[in-house]
């Protein structure tokens, strides 16, 4: 988290748009953070989306957009449960780029969504990194602050803070000893 990843997937979607790619994004209805129907970075930059539950409720829903769409931008991808069956049917029939931003795991470090299923398939893959928030090391590991042990819970510097790997160790054991009084 607070690696700018979407920051980056705007990045590219607006280069793309330079070029006259015409690109649909897209995000999980999940991420309510800043706007519904927005996807929106941590440093305000926003830009219209569908909020949707599913992907193939895009290509079936609103199979003009879809139709239309040579790039499509997926924000908050580990959300989406058929995410590896679309993007490579959007890739790979239909000959859309696809480009993701998210999560490959969760703050327990277990995976998190289809995200790592694709990587086999993908042709590139860029890790992006934040830096930690105890000592500004690179940052590895996402750590839930806020006491919620589900696997999906939205949110930003609220609930999450990016971690390397000795403040991940550390301040997890703090909270095993905490739960365990």
């Amino acid at each position: 988290m607070f690696a700018g990843k979407t920051s980056e997937l705007l990045r590219r979607v607006s280069a793309l748009e330079a070029l006259g790619r015409r690109v649909a994004v897209i995000k999980s209805f999940k991420d309510d953070r800043y706007h519904a129907t927005n996807i929106t970075t941590h440093d305000g930059i926003s830009r219209p989306c569908y909020a949707l539950t599913n992907l193939r409720e895009f290509k079936d829903s609103m199979a003009d957009r879809y139709s239309d769409a040579e790039v499509i931008a997926i924000d908050e991808a580990q959300f989406f449960p058929d995410l590896h069956q679309f993007c490579t049917d959007a890739a790979d029939r239909d000959g859309k780029l696809v480009i993701l931003a998210g999560l490959d795991g969760d703050f327990k470090r277990k995976r998190f969504g289809q995200v790592l299923d694709l990587i086999p398939v993908a042709d590139s893959v860029t890790k992006l990194k934040a830096n930690c928030a105890y000592c500004s090391s690179r940052a590895l590991f996402s750590l839930r602050i806020a006491a919620d042990d589900r696997q999906e819970v939205v949110g930003g510097a609220d609930k999450y803070a990016p971690v390397c790997r000795q403040h991940y160790v550390s301040l997890s054991q703090l909270r095993v000893e905490a739960d365990t009084d």
